[in-house]
C-alpha cells in the first residue's frame, strides 16, 4: 500500500470517527439535541402560528360626532363597513375618547366638527380630524388607511351629487369625480400578510442561529472535556484538521437536510406560504446557504472553552442579524459600516435569495450572485475552522503531553531516593 493511500484510508477513518462521534453527541445530549434537531420545528411552528391570521383585522377605534346629522352618520357608517376597524365606542367628547386611547380600548379617533353638513353640503370644505396610534406601524397602516377611504368616499359622493344636481349627466360626473381609475395588483404577496411578508427570513435566521448556538455547544464540550485527542485513530500520534472540519460538517448537513426538507415542504403548505422557485433552483441555494452556515458555526465553535458560552455570546445577535439582512429595514439605509460587517453573514445573502426565490419565483441565473458570496464565505469560513481546529488539537496534544510528563516525573525515583535504595544503612 502506497504511501498516499495509506493517508486516504487514514483520512477516512478519522472523518467517520468523528461522524460517529458527533452523532452520539447530538442525540444523547438534551441541550444540543433541543438546539440542532427540535428548535428549527418548534419555531417554526410557533411563529407561523402566531402570524397565521396574516392580517390585522377590526382595529376598534373611536368616533367624536359633535354634529349629529345624516351625512355624519352616513359617514360613521362608512367607517364600520370596511373590515380593516370598527366603531367601538362613541364618545360624547375629545376627553372621553382620550382616556379610552390612552387606556389601549381604541387605537384610532375621528373627530367630526359640529359645521361638518353645513360645510359639506354648502360647498365649503368640511375637516375631519383623524388621530392614529403610530407607535404600532401594522396597527397605523390598517386604521389610517381606512379611514382615509372612507373619508375620500365620501367626499366623491358629495361631488358627484353636486355635479349631478348642476346639470351634469352621470358619465361626466363620474369622469370628474374620479378622473383616473387605478387598479391594484399586490405581487408576491396579494393578501398582504404579515406572515408571507415575515417568516421567509425569520426561517432563514433561525437555521443560521440554531446551527451557531448548536455547534458552539459541542465545540466547548469537546474543549472542556479534552475530547479531540481521544479521536485519534490507534497507531498515529496526531489528529488531522481537515477530516475532522469535514465529518463534522456532514453530520449536521445530513440533520438540516432533513430539518429544512420539512420546514420548507410540508411546513411552507400548511400555513399557505408561497413557493414559486423551481425545486433544482432551492435546494442549490440552500446547500451554499448550510454549507456557509455550518462553516461559520464551526470557526467560531473554537473560541469556546465551555458550552455555555455559545448561548451567552450567541443568543442576543439573532434580531441583529434579521435587521442586517435588509428586511426589517432597508438595507440602503443601514450605515456602510454595518452594512459591510453584514455581507459577511451568511443570513443576509440566504434571506434576500431565499426570498427571492420562494416568493418571487427567482431562476437560478437571478440568484447567482448570492450563491456565488455564499460559496465565498464557505471557503472563508472554513479555512479559519481548519486553523482553529489546527490549533485547539495542538494545544490538547501540548497539555496532554506535558500531564504525561509530569506522572512519569512524579512516579520516576529521585536522586536521594536511589541513593537510600543503594546506603539502606545512611539517613539523611
Amino acid at each position: 500500500m502506497t504511501r498516499f493511500s495509506r493517508q486516504i484510508r487514514s483520512y477516512w477513518h478519522q472523518l467517520l470517527t468523528v461522524m460517529r462521534n458527533e452523532y452520539r453527541t447530538i442525540f444523547t445530549d438534551a441541550g444540543v439535541l433541543l438546539i440542532l434537531v427540535l428548535a428549527l420545528l418548534i419555531y417554526s411552528t410557533l411563529y407561523s402560528s402566531a402570524y397565521g391570521s396574516q392580517v390585522l383585522r377590526n382595529v376598534p377605534i373611536g368616533v367624536v360626532d359633535e354634529c349629529r346629522t345624516p351625512a355624519s352618520r352616513s359617514l360613521v357608517e362608512l367607517f364600520n363597513a370596511g373590515p380593516n376597524t370598527y366603531v367601538a365606542y362613541d364618545a360624547t367628547d375629545m376627553e372621553e375618547a382620550r382616556g379610552l386611547f390612552f387606556n389601549r380600548d381604541i387605537y384610532g379617533i375621528v373627530y367630526i366638527p359640529a359645521d361638518y353638513e353645513r360645510q359639506l353640503l354648502g360647498g365649503g370644505q368640511a375637516n375631519v380630524a383623524i388621530y392614529v396610534d403610530a407607535s404600532y406601524f401594522l396597527m397605523y397602516r390598517q386604521v389610517f388607511q381606512e379611514l382615509v377611504t372612507s373619508i375620500g368616499t365620501t367626499g366623491a359622493m358629495v361631488e358627484f351629487q353636486r355635479l349631478v344636481a348642476k346639470g351634469a349627466n352621470i358619465p361626466q360626473a363620474q369622469a370628474t369625480t374620479q378622473p383616473v381609475i387605478y387598479q391594484s395588483h399586490n405581487l408576491f404577496n396579494p393578501y398582504l400578510g404579515y406572515g408571507t411578508f415575515a417568516m421567509p427570513a425569520i426561517i432563514m435566521v433561525i437555521i443560521q442561529q440554531t446551527l451557531l448556538i448548536g455547534i458552539g455547544m459541542i465545540g466547548g464540550t469537546w474543549r472542556e472535556f479534552g475530547l479531540y485527542t481521544k479521536l485519534c485513530p490507534a497507531g498515529r500520534c496526531r489528529l488531522s484538521t481537515l477530516p475532522v472540519v469535514v465529518g463534522k460538517g456532514l453530520a449536521y448537513a445530513s440533520i438540516y437536510a432533513v430539518t429544512t426538507l420539512y420546514v420548507l415542504g410540508l411546513h411552507y403548505r400548511l400555513f399557505h406560504y408561497p413557493m414559486n422557485g423551481s425545486t433544482g433552483t432551492l435546494v442549490l441555494f440552500m446547500a451554499a446557504y448550510l454549507a456557509a452556515c455550518i462553516t461559520l458555526g464551526i470557526a467560531v465553535s473554537t473560541l469556546f472553552r465551555y458550552r455555555e458560552n455559545s448561548l451567552l455570546l450567541l443568543l442576543w445577535t439573532s434580531i441583529p442579524f434579521l435587521m442586517l439582512s435588509g428586511v426589517s429595514y432597508p438595507g440602503e439605509a443601514i450605515p456602510e459600516g454595518l452594512a459591510m460587517f453584514g455581507k459577511l453573514l451568511p443570513s443576509t445573502h440566504g434571506v434576500n435569495g431565499f426570498i427571492r426565490i420562494q416568493s418571487m419565483g427567482a431562476s437560478l441565473a437571478d440568484v447567482l450572485p448570492e450563491i456565488r458570496r455564499l460559496c465565498v464565505l464557505t471557503l472563508l469560513y472554513g479555512g479559519l475552522a481548519c486553523i482553529g481546529t489546527h490549533l485547539v488539537i495542538g494545544r490538547e496534544l501540548c497539555g496532554r503531553q506535558r500531564s504525561d510528563e509530569t506522572r512519569s516525573d512524579s512516579s520516576s525515583p529521585s536522586a536521594a531516593e536511589v541513593h537510600d535504595a543503594e546506603n539502606p544503612g545512611v539517613s539523611l
